[in-house]
């Protein structure tokens, strides 16, 4: 990968985007950040990986990733660029437009890997969706961000979360407003941790089953750094969302050697 680039700088629309977004995590509840960015990778190239549990979490980790000195570019649901004033506010933003289940979806992977050949921090969510497991643990991952990591050689920084759930229901905005009401009443904790780089050593781009590797180790990676975050939730979330299916068919078996 080329290393001559310069950083990749966020423009003052993302920026004033992450400053609004802790003013509304500030208001709907308590977030705590723990954990850090390495200050050699903040500049990029840099992937973050996080679990995913609520329509919130966008939010949630723009403040997040303020509070650590970082603006990410985003890989975002198309959904979101075809609203009127979300989706300029998005491309202008820089962020990057995944359209999944259709034959374009692989314009996102392309557009990921210029933004981290680049030089930018980009955040994405390896599972592909908001997790279905039934206990929110994270689910199998798809192997797109493990290609990125490998292709781009650029390491990847799990980041867990917990609690944004409580605040915006699966099916929002059916919801949405009992759910604003709950956190404005509640403030729930809302716990952000970004943990150690991932280890990928020994993985390369050109063998076989190596984005599979790649991926269960970023699931594991993601796994472990949210346990600490949920210790008296070990099994089941206290708080239920009963619009919230459930899927067994993606349960991540943790790779124990």
């Amino acid at each position: 990968m080329d290393t001559t680039h310069s950083p990749w700088r966020p423009p003052l629309i993302w920026r004033a985007a992450q400053l609004l977004a802790r003013a509304v995590v500030a208001l709907l509840a308590r977030l705590e950040v723990t954990g850090d960015i390495p200050a050699a990778l903040r500049d990029g190239p840099l992937i973050l990986a996080a679990n995913h549990i609520s329509p919130f979490d966008p939010v949630v980790l723009a403040a997040a990733c303020r509070a650590r000195g970082v603006a990410p570019r985003i890989m975002a649901t198309g959904g979101l660029f075809r609203a009127p004033l979300i989706g300029a506010a998005m491309r202008r933003a820089g962020h990057i437009r995944v359209d999944r289940g259709t034959a374009a979806v692989h314009r996102a992977l392309d557009a990921a890997a210029a933004a981290v050949g680049s030089g930018s921090a980009i955040l994405v969510y390896p599972e592909g969706r908001i997790g279905l497991d039934p206990g929110m643990w994270p689910e199998r991952g798809k192997t797109g961000t493990a290609r990125l990591a490998l292709t781009c050689d650029a390491p990847v920084v799990p980041v867990a979360q917990w609690g944004s759930h409580e605040v915006l229901p699966y099916r929002a905005p059916r919801g949405m407003l009992r759910g604003l009401a709950r956190s404005l009443t509640r403030r729930p904790v809302l716990r952000v941790h970004f943990g150690d780089p991932v280890d990928l050593g020994g993985l390369h781009p050109d063998t076989p089953g190596a984005a599979r590797h790649a991926t269960d180790r970023i699931i594991d990676a993601l796994t472990d750094t949210l346990a600490p975050l949920r210790p008296d939730e070990p099994d089941r979330p206290r708080h239920v969302d009963p619009g919230r299916p459930v899927d067994l068919t993606r349960v991540h078996r943790r790779r124990t050697g």
